[in-house]
């Protein structure tokens, strides 16, 4: 007696596997990915604590040690005499910039050093979106962390100064904005900063154009003939940057819409270099 045995079906379809999923690359993904990237590393939670750190402490710092002259009838330089709330607050910004700007060209150029670049290419092929996503998400974290430094610095500053001249509140003309002002342009520094790294790929090269940019070339400048100062001065990024933030303003300086109009010319100036050399390179 013969038995029938069944064979298994050894067809193509058979043998098959499930298809994995198809996924596309969307904004938002590019976004949740490079999300995902800056808070995994480290130096994000260190250099954004220190910048915190920088525009909290420096400004109270300020407030506290022009209360101690003022009461103990020290001298004090003509700038100091006449500093307010905001204007001391805000003392630490100088600081804080270097924190978020160095923090903005590791964002990018990190990756560059670590060669994980290639694969965010890969996974990205249109390239663009990369630098988009990185700038904008970094961006923001910077505008909001400085921002609460700032008004954290005004609030603890103004109730160190109360009673005396530079006592101001939230209420006064123009604070409440100044104090957004200088939100924005370290967040604007942020972006900066990652546009240098993307364009130049260096870390030590993106921290040296940031930091001649915001803090060597104002310095150089003020070697010029007074003429040229007047004309060249008012728009330098530092400069530009100081004026969205400055409580008062005078015939050298630009207003807040004009120095907020210079200082995103010069962000949009170094989007553009980082972006024209991210296409046009092959990494």
């Amino acid at each position: 007696m013969s038995t029938l045995t069944a064979t298994p079906d050894t067809s193509e379809a058979a043998l098959a596997a499930p298809s994995r999923p198809v996924y596309r690359v969307t904004g938002r993904r590019v976004l949740s990915s490079e999300w995902a990237k800056l808070w995994s590393l480290r130096s994000t939670w260190i250099t954004l604590g220190l910048g915190l750190l920088f525009l909290v402490a420096f400004g109270v710092i300020a407030a506290s040690h022009y209360k101690s002259n003022l009461d103990s009838g020290r001298h004090m330089d003509g700038d100091f005499a006449s500093a307010t709330a905001v204007s001391l607050s805000l003392f630490g910004t100088n600081f804080a910039q270097l924190a978020l700007g160095v923090l903005g060209v590791l964002v990018t150029a990190g990756e560059y050093s670590t060669g994980m670049i290639r694969s965010t290419l890969a996974a990205v092929p249109r390239r663009l979106p990369v630098l988009w996503s990185k700038a904008a998400v970094y961006g923001l974290v910077a505008l909001v962390i400085a921002t609460v430094g700032a008004f954290v610095a005004f609030l603890v500053g103004s109730r160190i100064v109360s009673g005396t001249p530079a006592a101001m509140g939230l209420g006064h003309a123009g604070v409440v904005r100044s104090l957004l002002g200088a939100g924005l342009y370290l967040g604007l520094v942020g972006v900066i900063g990652a546009a240098l790294g993307a364009l130049l790929r260096s870390v030590a090269g993106g921290i040296s154009v940031l930091v001649a940019a915001l803090m060597l070339v104002p310095g150089l400048i003020s070697l010029l003939p007074s003429s040229w100062q007047g004309d060249i001065s008012p728009y330098l990024p530092s400069h530009a940057g100081e004026s969205i933030f400055a409580l008062t303003h005078d015939s050298t300086t630009l207003s807040p819409g004009a120095g907020l109009l210079v200082f995103l010319a010069w962000t949009v100036l170094a989007l553009a270099g980082a972006a024209y050399r991210l296409l046009r390179s092959d990494v």
